[in-house]
């Protein structure tokens, strides 16, 4: 067994290294929610004690759950996790708490089908044959857009695509590390933009319904509730690439003038779309095409239409379809899959899409773990009322002070910012923000799409100046492949120009999308007013 080498003293000094030795004095996310459920049950119990309360008025006749309601009035007052209820129904509730978490199933749902596509070699070789044939003079943006594209694909964005940009910028006699460089900052720098919604949309808004529905308990999530917003960051970030990587990053790296050796010749094979996996990928473009029609059908056929409420008016009748769209990404991933391994000979039979099927929920036990600690964490934060009487407050507090809805927003997105230095997980992260910001924007009158379109940016462009990033090790050996002295700092340096334009960018972005109340995807406004109620 192999000793690790020690950590590099350059590593530990100035603001990256105090990042990297406070990150690394911070448990896993896990075990995060469980130092949080401590402190919420005795901050509780000291809120129950002072009597902290908060209100708002309320027209309907029925009172949301955790809340009294009398003349009009809709009040919260503080409970004890430690009274008597609250322990019972910590204990009573517990298999209850888990399973009703909503987004527990939406994201199991999304994994048993990328799991087969992944497992398959879908995704890898959709991936090869997007980027193999590019063109030199547009090498970088087609990095770029395939790049924020490849969160569909999950892990195989960085293992497969960003060692693989590096390849095919050598083979055209580009320096490797600039293709590499424009990868990673488009997988992980550009987290949020993407041209579908997808996996993350469906995990992320699963956080949000769960804080939206403190204010209005009917609260639906729609997973294309971002989709105008994450595309248009793949409109603004690829141009941005572009030019940082040709102009700034591989000018400084200088010329590559070595010629593709033996190496270099057979990991380029390697990577070619051979005939089978072409004839694969084309039976999964029709099972796609099979998929999109199915629902446009259902959606449009007269006299059926089982996606579409006719009892309802205007955007409210797409609802059944939004909430559908959850079972048609995960229908175009398992088919998608299927189609290509039948292909290949990788599917033989149902044996082996069950079996993929299986290896995917595997690789989720961590996550159901983490998710058992972050969902006792939310119920028990409604259950003490601290949630909504933090909303309610807070958002009084910032109505008063009269701030624009650009800044709040930046606010999130910047808050967001600092916790990604310290913090990986986007789900830990959200899953945390989420109950207070939610509702207290809702009450400022903006939606929850613009608070999560906010946070997702925010969350972005810090991932690749972090070298906490769980995929940073990782991207610093494939980066030594091509030259044994990169560094931590080299890698961080390689990485800053992308990191400090995104944060400007993304800045100007949220605030402008604000400001000028443009749409967030089908059916999503920036603000938001609730029915019957406002502010006291």
């Amino acid at each position: 067994m192999t000793t690790p080498a020690p950590t590099p003293p350059s590593r530990q000094r100035g603001f990256l290294g105090f990042v990297e030795r406070a990150g690394n004095v911070l448990p896993e996310p896990a075990m995060i929610f469980v130092w949080l459920i401590l402190f919420l049950m005795l901050l509780s119990t000291l809120g129950a004690w002072l009597g902290w309360s908060a209100s708002v008025s309320y027209s309907g006749e029925k009172a949301p759950d955790f809340a009294t309601l009398e003349n009009g009035v809709l009040t919260y007052s503080a409970q004890s996790l430690f009274n008597e209820a609250n322990i019972a129904k910590l204990l009573t509730e517990m298999p209850k708490t888990l399973t009703g978490f909503a987004p527990l199933g939406l994201v199991l749902l999304m994994v048993f089908g990328a799991a087969v596509a992944e497992r398959a070699g879908f995704f890898s070789a959709l991936i090869r044959a997007s980027l193999r044939n590019s063109p030199k003079a547009i090498l970088t943006p087609v990095v770029a857009v395939i790049g924020m594209v490849s969160h569909h694909a999950s892990d195989a964005a960085y293992v497969v695509f960003i060692p693989l940009a590096a390849i095919i910028f050598a083979s055209v006699g580009r320096h490797p590390l600039a293709g590499l460089a424009a990868a990673f900052a488009a997988v992980s720098g550009g987290f949020a933009g993407n041209i579908t919604p997808g996996q993350l949309d469906v995990l992320l808004f699963g956080f949000t319904q769960e804080a939206a529905r403190i204010i209005q308990p009917d609260w639906a999530m729609n997973p294309l509730g971002n989709w105008y917003f994450i595309l248009t960051i793949v409109i603004v970030f690829t141009p941005i690439i572009w030019y940082i990587t040709d102009k700034v990053v591989e000018p400084r790296l200088g010329k590559w003038g070595s010629e593709p050796d033996d190496e270099l010749k057979a990991e380029l094979a390697k990577s070619a779309v051979t005939d089978v996996e072409r004839k694969g990928l084309r039976r999964a473009g029709w099972a796609v095409l099979a998929v999109v029609l199915a629902y446009a059908a259902l959606a449009l056929a007269p006299g059926y239409t089982p996606l579409i409420d006719e009892t309802k008016q205007g955007t409210a009748q797409l609802q059944p379809f939004y909430g559908a769209l959850v079972a048609g990404f995960f229908t175009i991933f398992l088919v998608t899959g299927i189609a290509f391994g039948t292909a290949t000979g990788a599917i033989k039979s149902y044996r082996d899409v069950l079996i993929m099927m299986t290896e995917g929920a595997k690789t989720m036990a961590p996550y159901i773990i983490f998710v058992f600690f972050a969902a006792h964490f939310v119920a028990m934060f409604n259950w003490s009322r601290l949630g909504p009487i933090a909303a309610i407050n807070g958002a009084a507090a910032l109505k008063e002070m009269n701030l624009p809805a650009p800044l709040l927003l930046v606010s999130v997105q910047g808050f967001s910012s600092l916790l990604d230095l310290f913090i990986g997980s986007a789900a830990a992260k959200w899953s945390a923000m989420a109950p207070v910001v939610v509702p207290m924007f809702m009450l400022l009158g903006i939606s929850p799409e613009m608070t999560t379109a906010a946070y997702r940016m925010g969350d972005s462009y810090t991932n690749i100046m972090t070298p906490l990033m769980s995929y940073f090790p990782l991207i610093l050996g494939f980066a030594r492949r091509w030259d044994s002295s990169v560094g931590v700092g080299s890698l961080l340096a390689l990485m800053l120009p992308f990191a400090l334009c995104f944060m400007v960018v993304g800045l100007a972005m949220t605030a402008t999308w604000v400001a000028l109340d443009l749409p967030l995807g089908p059916g999503a406004q920036v603000y938001y007013e609730i029915p019957g109620e406002a502010l006291r």
